[in-house]
């Protein structure tokens, strides 16, 4: 599974620390920045490339940091056919996933300690879609929503 990762000053430090936990689990990952600690950045600068990434098959699944993880999840759902969340548990990291077809893990850098987001990282990864009829319905009127 070819994952990608992004993060603004807020999420660096965590994104350093999941990205080689990332290749230590056998992923192909995609690094879309920020490559270096800058205290003006914006999130939406790394957050959407890994977006449309998504959004065009190029990557699977994206793991998104800021700060508190709410702008990073603001600015994925922007882009059509991302489903993106702030994730804070275990149990959310994959039902996520496996009722919404969550495709962008959301972290807050500043509020998830490293071993809780490796932790929500594998949960999140290890997770698949089920595709029952109850969460295509669902996800079709998401659909609906994003094409009006």
């Amino acid at each position: 599974m070819k994952i990608g990762i992004a993060a603004d000053h807020g999420g660096f430090e965590l994104k350093e620390i999941i990205h080689p936990f990332l290749i230590s689990l056998g992923y192909d990952v995609k690094d879309f920045g920020a490559f270096t600690m800058d205290k003006g950045d914006d999130y939406p600068d790394f957050v959407v490339p890994l977006s449309r990434a998504i959004a065009s098959n190029e990557i699977e699944r994206g793991i998104a940091i800021c700060g508190s993880g709410v702008g990073a999840s603001v600015a994925a759902n922007k882009i059509i056919g991302i489903r993106a969340a702030l994730i804070n548990d275990h149990f959310s990291a994959h039902q996520g996933v496996e009722d919404d077809n969550l495709n962008i893990l959301c972290l807050g850098g500043r509020v998830t300690g490293f071993m809780t987001a490796q932790e929500l990282v594998q949960s999140f990864l290890n997770a698949r879609f089920t595709g029952e009829e109850r969460h295509l319905r669902r996800l079709e009127k998401v659909h609906q929503l994003e094409i009006k």
